[in-house]
């Protein structure tokens, strides 16, 4: 059985993403920053779940609506995704 969300381009790029944030998290909770990895972990997933939830709605309005979340999410994970890239440029 398919899903109508496995063929949307944005839930198939949020996977990907993911799987980067995922291992972010991985390197916080090595660096014993266990609230932030649980944070990013959280938001990384809320995107694709938002966005597959969303895509079983009867209504355009609701699948907008969790379209927003899992947008706002991806704001969030930006900020975690920036400050890795910013730690890395600083190691260097």
């Amino acid at each position: 059985m398919k899903f109508r969300f496995q063929d949307l381009q944005i839930w198939q790029f949020a996977i990907e993403l993911t799987d980067q944030l995922l291992d972010i998290a991985d390197v916080l909770e090595g660096r014993k920053l266990f609230r932030f990895a649980e944070q990013l972990r959280g938001a990384a997933m809320s995107m694709s779940n938002n966005i597959a939830e969303g895509s079983g709605s009867t209504t355009t309005r609701d699948f907008k609506n969790f379209l927003d979340i899992a947008r706002k999410s991806a704001f969030e994970n930006m900020l975690f995704r920036f400050a890795h890239i910013r730690d890395i440029e600083y190691a260097n």
